[in-house]
């Protein structure tokens, strides 16, 4: 069984009352999965990427909404409505450049608006409906992002990656590793090279592991070897995911993403970004509108370190993301399809079409 079959990162247990989610800090040395009830242990989840991908973070979110105020006990709508806001604005605060995270918040607060004349048992139904539908929309998403970016592929080509875009980021399939998949299932004999995504390492522990356990040919190296191998000519093209894309087409990423693209363009080999429709902010003009994450500083100095590597009392800088100028992506592949520059006027086309 592959491993976009056989590993399902979040999942909700009704009957038990549980978000079980695979804990993606203890890969590749330890299959986990948690097993979470209370907003405290969901944002916990979130914030320190036990759960992490975009889209994986926005049904975490929307069934942890869900999940959270479901045994609220009261029949008065005014209370209940107070309730989910007050979690809703609280899980929203756990990690702030993703935007599926607010967009599937945003969904699950509309179902409520709209139907604020409903029962509470009937509401909190609705919202469940509303969150299995986010999460399956997300599967059927990732699978015609796979399709739509193999289009862009030939078989054999050497494929360059950055983080982790798979399908533990996402309900199934992924995004940027979607193709991979699919080609891998197709006969296509792609040669993967994974950074190893600095300083958490995301594609060293989690993107690497996904492509050995399906059986590519992948092949792991530092984030600052992708010049060289780029002029050996071992690429032929790079898939990354998004976090955010503007209405420029300027598009938010893992931290190393900008640097990437800079270095493809110099070489001609080009950039891909993979990622669904819910991840297009069309009310963020550019990139520069774009918060970026400031983690913890020691996830650089000493996270992975049994003793440090850096020395007391030193400061360091670690955003999370980074912003790839759309002059640096060759194309956007969504479900709806595939988007060329000039970006702020194809994104708007596919976004207003019905």
């Amino acid at each position: 069984m592959s491993v976009v079959d056989s590993v399902i990162s979040v999942r909700l247990d009704d009957e038990k009352d549980e978000l079980i989610l695979l804990d993606q800090t203890l890969l590749p040395n330890e299959t986990k999965y948690l097993h979470l009830k209370t907003p405290e242990e969901i944002f916990e989840a979130i914030y320190y990427l036990r759960v992490r991908g975009a889209p994986a973070i926005g049904i975490s979110a929307a069934y942890g909404l869900y999940l959270t105020t479901k045994n609220f006990c009261t029949e008065s709508m005014d209370v209940f409505c107070a309730e989910l806001t007050r979690i809703k604005d609280y899980l929203a605060s756990s990690r702030p450049t993703a935007v599926n995270l607010f967009w599937a918040l945003g969904r699950m607060d509309k179902v409520l608006k709209d139907n604020y004349s409903k029962t509470v048992s009937e509401v909190k139904a609705l919202l469940k409906a509303e969150a299995d539908a986010i999460r399956n929309e997300d599967e059927e998403m990732c699978k015609a992002i796979s399709e739509n970016g193999l289009k862009l592929l030939k078989p054999g080509m050497g494929l360059l990656t950055h983080c982790n875009a798979g399908t533990i980021a996402t309900a199934k399939y992924g995004t940027a590793l979607g193709p991979m998949y699919l080609g891998q299932d197709r006969g296509y004999n792609f040669k993967v090279f994974a950074d190893e995504t600095r300083p958490l390492l995301q594609g060293a522990r989690l993107t690497a592991w996904e492509l050995h356990e399906a059986g590519i040919d992948v092949t792991l190296v530092c984030d600052n070897m992708v010049s060289l191998i780029m002029r050996n000519g071992w690429i032929d093209a790079c898939l990354v995911g998004c976090d955010r894309v503007a209405a420029n087409g300027d598009t938010a990423n893992k931290i190393g993403t900008s640097t990437l693209s800079i270095v493809a363009k110099n070489y001609g080999v080009p950039v891909y970004v993979c990622g669904p429709t819910s991840t297009i902010d069309m009310n963020c003009p550019t990139g520069d509108d774009i918060k970026i994450e400031l983690r913890p500083q020691d996830e650089i100095s000493e996270k992975w370190y049994e003793k440090r590597m850096a020395p007391e009392g030193i400061k360091a800088y670690n955003p999370a993301f980074d912003v790839t100028s759309h002059e640096f992506i060759t194309a956007i592949v969504t479900e709806k399809g595939i988007v060329y520059p000039p970006y702020d006027v194809n994104l708007k086309k596919m976004m207003e079409a019905e």
